[in-house]
């Protein structure tokens, strides 16, 4: 199986704008939306079956969080040192737990989409 990096690419901004966009108008669950939109988005683009879905919105969970993780790191190491740092970490390895299952949710469901 080859990964699509084009939709991965454009699901991951996706996942980062409405994520924002959704988290400031609802909260911590329109950030969740986000993610599941963009990861439907995915499966619908890169279709096939459903690992392939899964597998694709997954990837742009995991990197998704990554990307916001390592952000949040900084930007809590900088503002109260190692112990906000510390906890930047355990939060980015429940944002890739989260955002990786949610992805693959999204990218089986856009896979069902697509085919129907």
């Amino acid at each position: 199986m080859d990964i699509n990096w084009k939709a991965v690419i454009i699901g991951l901004i996706l996942a980062i704008v409405l994520s924002i966009i959704f988290g400031l108008i609802v909260g911590n669950i329109g950030s969740y939306l986000g993610y599941l939109l963009a990861t439907i988005y995915v499966g619908y683009t890169v279709g096939g079956d459903y690992m392939n879905g899964a597998i694709h919105g997954a990837l742009v969970g995991v990197v998704g969080a990554l990307i916001l993780g390592i952000l949040a790191i900084i930007g809590l190491g900088a503002v109260l040192g190692a112990a906000g740092a510390a906890a930047g970490i355990i939060v980015v390895v429940m944002a890739i737990i989260i955002d990786g299952i949610l992805g693959a949710i999204g990218g089986a469901i856009g896979v069902v989409i697509a085919e129907r």
